[in-house]
């Protein structure tokens, strides 16, 4: 099923960086099995969008050295994870980050938390989000959340997200069906469907 889009619309990237999701989850963030891929489908919607003239904004999640503003985050299943400074911060290269994108640095789980997403992207006159990134059950929920009680429509990419676990990566999903109705959409739906948006063409891709 195609879903219908509302209105101009932007590809939303969270937290798609190196540090964090570690293998010794003292040090990092606990991660499901299939990052790759996840990246690998990451990469194939965002070129999409740049290829159709949908705005695309990543976030990524950033504290201190000093973790004065990590406030209770250390409290669950996590370690101390992207602290400013590392390189293994920064975004995966994989994404390309260009110079007239934006970038969203945010210390909070939702990414609309004491940011500027919103502001973005009411300038941008965004009425629909479409979400990929991690973690599907923290940072993807909680940002989907945001955005529906802010009235942006929202959907999440099944093969862009990934979980702490894959147990929390299926809650984490029906709780956003819960939200919004056919809020989960496959790559290849959301393609057709930036596709009429945009009125071009889109290629066909294996991952779709």
């Amino acid at each position: 099923m195609i879903p219908a889009i509302a209105g101009p619309a932007a590809v939303l990237v969270i937290d798609l960086q190196g540090n964090g999701y570690q293998d010794d989850a003292e040090r990092g963030i606990p991660l499901s099995p299939g990052f790759s891929s996840v990246v690998a489908h990451t990469v194939t919607l965002v070129e999409e969008a740049r290829r159709l003239g949908i705005p695309v904004i990543f976030t990524m999640e950033r504290h201190a050295p000093t973790l004065v503003d990590i406030g209770r985050e250390l409290d669950g299943s996590e370690g101390i994870h992207c602290l400013a400074g590392d390189p293994a911060t920064e975004l995966l290269e994989e994404l390309g980050l260009r110079p007239d994108e934006f970038l969203i640095k945010k210390r909070r789980y939702s990414a609309f938390f004491g940011t500027d997403l919103d502001i973005i992207a009411r300038g941008l006159g965004v009425k629909t989000l479409i979400i990929a990134g991690a973690l599907t059950d923290v940072c993807v929920h909680y940002s989907f959340v945001d955005a529906h009680q802010l009235d942006y429509h929202a959907f999440v990419v099944k093969e862009c997200v990934i979980g702490s676990s894959e147990e929390g990566h299926a809650a984490a999903l029906e709780a956003i069906s819960y939200l919004q109705r056919e809020a989960v959409v496959t790559l290849g739906a959301i393609l057709e469907s930036m596709k009429a948006l945009s009125g071009q063409p889109v290629p066909n891709r294996s991952q779709a």
